[in-house]
């Protein structure tokens, strides 16, 4: 993988934090710079539970990308969120999963979340 792609990569993983955050309310960032392991989360959510895969293409390849994230989540609900330039974000999901996800950010998204700080937003 060239320079460009991860470049275009890591600005995929900090928008994804960012349309999180404007999307649901909870706190996240770029999972892998903080974690480094290969099975960490592309973004951390202030959301146990949940393993989120992004990708910020324009070939799309969901299943592939899905089979990834399950590979990488052990426990937890592997999610993908994806998007093409100019288009927005989908999220995929297995269906015998879509429970899990659901009750673990909704139990998020109601618990006392301190407030994101500067430092936390991504850049």
């Amino acid at each position: 993988m060239g320079r460009s792609q991860r470049d275009k990569g890591k600005r995929g993983e900090r928008l994804a934090a960012k349309a999180i955050q404007e999307c649901l309310g909870l706190p996240a960032r770029r999972g892998v710079q903080f974690s480094g392991g290969p099975d960490s989360p592309d973004v951390e959510v202030q959301a146990p539970g949940l393993h989120w895969e992004v990708k910020f293409v324009e070939r799309e390849a969901v299943r592939a990308w899905m089979e990834q994230a399950i590979a990488e989540s052990g426990d937890d609900v592997p999610v993908v969120l994806h998007k093409r330039s100019n288009r927005e974000w989908l999220v995929t999901v297995q269906l015998e999963r879509l429970y899990d996800l659901i009750t673990r950010l909704e139990k998020a998204i109601h618990e006392e979340v301190p407030p994101v700080g500067p430092a936390d937003l991504p850049g």
